[in-house]
């Protein structure tokens, strides 16, 4: 670890009586791989998760994942799981009237296929032979489907998401913990777009004086707009773990 991420880690750190560390899962945690059921906590994840939670007021995972699953992947006591990127206990089951059409849309990709997520319908194109060529179709394919329902089409890595429009997501969530919880300091590492929406609440924090570190988790896929708002970047789940052993 760089000399200059251990400083930013030990001054959090010493903030730690009032400070949350929030953090996404897949490709932080976990390798991103091939299919979601397949993705669990690399190395060290889980004692760096323990030790955290022995010393932060909050330690929380707010992912794309449902809260159960996340547990079940984790189990850790004391963690909070904030599931499908905060909106977990707020958002209506859109996916009922959704379903056939975007099934529709995915078979015109071979190999792509959808995940109900009932408050959101993702259709992941990894194992397409043609990747680029699959993400043009699906975004075609997709977009009137979003904009007739009202939803908005949301890309991550190799998946497109129909998910809620203006509706608060991991940045509200990050939002509404370190307010209830009366925090001065919030870190939160991702590794994906949905996670500039958490950087985007630190900014918002860090407004109102309070300390916010953003943490980008490099990897080969990570947005390159992520990683330009880092306050700094660790590479890959090993890096993050490494971190999080110095946070603790």
């Amino acid at each position: 670890m760089r000399d200059a991420t251990r400083r930013s880690a030990e001054d959090f750190r010493r903030r730690a009586e009032r400070a949350g560390v929030f953090l996404d899962f897949d490709g932080s945690l976990s390798a991103i791989v091939a299919r979601p059921e397949l993705a669990a906590p690399v190395a060290g994840a889980r004692d760096a998760l323990i030790d955290l939670v022995a010393r932060y007021p909050v330690v929380a995972i707010v992912s794309g994942r449902p809260a159960d699953e996340l547990a079940r992947l984790l189990d850790v006591d004391g963690i909070t799981y904030e599931g499908l990127y905060g909106m977990e206990e707020t958002a209506t089951d859109i996916t009922l009237a959704l379903l056939p059409s975007v099934e529709r849309a995915a078979v015109l990709v071979p190999e792509a296929w959808v995940e109900n997520k009932r408050i959101s319908v993702a259709v992941h194109y990894r194992a397409a032979p043609d990747p680029p060529a699959a993400r043009a179709t699906l975004i075609s394919a997709l977009e009137p489907i979003a904009a007739a329902a009202g939803l908005e089409l949301m890309e991550g890595k190799m998946v497109l998401e129909l998910v809620p429009a203006d509706r608060p997501m991991k940045g509200g969530a990050v939002e509404r913990l370190a307010r209830e919880r009366g925090l001065d300091a919030v870190l939160f590492a991702g590794d994906d777009v949905a996670d500039i929406d958490a950087f985007e609440a630190l900014d918002r924090l860090s407004d109102e004086e309070m300390l916010t570190l953003r943490v980008a988790v490099r990897g080969p896929e990570t947005p390159e707009e992520l990683v330009r708002r880092a306050d700094l970047a660790v590479d890959g789940p090993g890096g993050l773990v490494e971190l999080l052993r110095v946070l603790g």
